[in-house]
């Protein structure tokens, strides 16, 4: 069990805060709908205490992403129980977490009051809002369905954090112990392995290969280990310079879509991102040309944006999607087998996102099974290069007793 803070909208309208314990997310959800309520926003009673002890120091800043995906799903929920935008939009300023982005709300609001549309006044905020979100927003207001097209961002929008958080959360473990390897080594090598070097000079005999080779090693770090960090630093900065020219960065990304183990993970990665957002944008009544236009902003590599210009021009011409996509050779078979499937069948949208649950799916089993192996073998690489260490000091301190004797 946990205990949830959250707001949500009562049947009358009233905005409504409490603590709840329960099971999960669903299980307040759950909860609140028998009771009449629409959940608005739910957090885990201890990290929403550490986001409200949080300071901003970026008062004019945009909005994060983390405050998008919360602004969208109290709209929705205000305006799914029957409130007009403007009145929605003054409720989420009032209980907004900052005074950032309460002042963000209230432009907003004031810019509607000026006759301006929800979307165009959504563009009118620096930093905060992509085109998909203003496109999605634009064809909402035009089908007057404006409150289903939020739902469906803030889904978008929830799914591509946990995407992220699914990659991000499972390397961690295996960063700080890979860290934490280096570290013991490096520390083996430069602070302790020095501490038996005056007593290996002082008997004047011929050190094993071993432990000549750690002990030359242990002066290396020691006299070049900070220059090479800093020429690895500048080589990197180097290198993200020159990837900014179109040609090199497209041959990068191309490249990684086809390194072993993290090329697949890659192209799960980018199908995921794409089917999700398209299935999205077309479900929310966008014409394919244009969703194709946007979905270039989300794919974050150059190689699957080329392949999804060349299939855009495909369906300029009245050609399909499915296959200008199969033939560059980018995305998973599953991918161009289910988008070939919703096109047959005129159900795009919905096998998109089917096809995105499969990605997302298949992206957390990937994950999960490197994290596995990746951890016991930096453990055991690890102990092997302690087990070196220690074995070649004491193959000399062994060679020490035998001429003593």
């Amino acid at each position: 069990m946990a205990r949830f803070q959250y707001r949500a909208i009562a049947a009358g309208g009233k905005i409504i805060e409490g603590v709840q314990e329960v099971a999960d997310e669903a299980a307040l959800i759950a909860l609140l709908r028998r009771q009449g309520s629409i959940l608005m926003r739910a957090e885990a009673e201890g990290k929403a205490k550490r986001a409200w002890l949080s300071i901003n120091l970026l008062p004019g800043g945009g909005l994060r992403k983390q405050e998008v995906t919360n602004i969208t799903g109290e709209l929705a929920a205000m305006l799914a129980a029957g409130q007009d935008l403007d009145r929605a939009l003054l409720f989420a300023a009032e209980i907004a977490p900052n005074r950032r982005v309460a002042l963000i709300l209230r432009k907003l609001r004031d810019s509607l009051r000026d006759g301006n549309s929800f979307a165009d006044s959504l563009a009118a905020v620096p930093n905060s809002f992509s085109r998909l979100y203003i496109g999605l927003i634009r064809a909402g207001e035009a089908g007057g369905a404006l409150a289903q097209t939020l739902a469906r961002l803030t889904e978008l929008l929830e799914r591509e954090r946990a995407l992220a958080a699914t990659v991000t959360s499972a390397l961690i473990y295996p960063a700080v112990l890979l860290l934490a390897a280096a570290g013991s080594i490096i520390l083996l090598l430069t602070h302790v392995l020095p501490q038996f070097v005056p007593m290996f000079e002082q008997s004047g005999a011929a050190l094993p290969w071993s432990t000549q080779m750690m002990i030359d090693a242990g002066h290396l770090i020691s006299q070049w280990g900070l220059p090479f960090l800093v020429v690895a630093g500048a080589a990197g900065l180097l290198a993200q310079r020159m990837l900014r020219q179109p040609k090199l960065r497209l041959s990068f990304d191309r490249l990684r879509l086809h390194l072993p183990l993290l090329g697949p993970l890659a192209r799960e990665i980018m199908a995921a991102r794409l089917t999700r957002t398209l299935g999205t944008l077309l479900l929310n009544g966008m014409p394919l040309i244009n969703a194709l236009d946007i979905l270039r902003e989300v794919l974050g590599n150059t190689a699957g944006v080329a392949a999804l210009d060349a299939a855009s021009q495909g369906a300029r011409q009245g050609g399909g999607l499915a296959r200008p996509l199969a033939q560059s050779g980018l995305f998973p078979k599953r991918t161009i087998h289910l988008l070939q499937l919703g096109e047959e069948t005129a159900q795009l949208g919905a096998m998109a996102l089917r096809a995105a649950e499969l990605h997302e799916e298949r992206v957390r089993l990937t994950v999960q099974r490197m994290v596995s192996l990746l951890t016991p073998m930096i453990t055991i690489g690890m102990g092997g290069i302690v087990a070196l260490i220690v074995g070649s000091v004491m193959q000399a301190m062994l060679g020490l007793n035998t001429l003593a004797q």
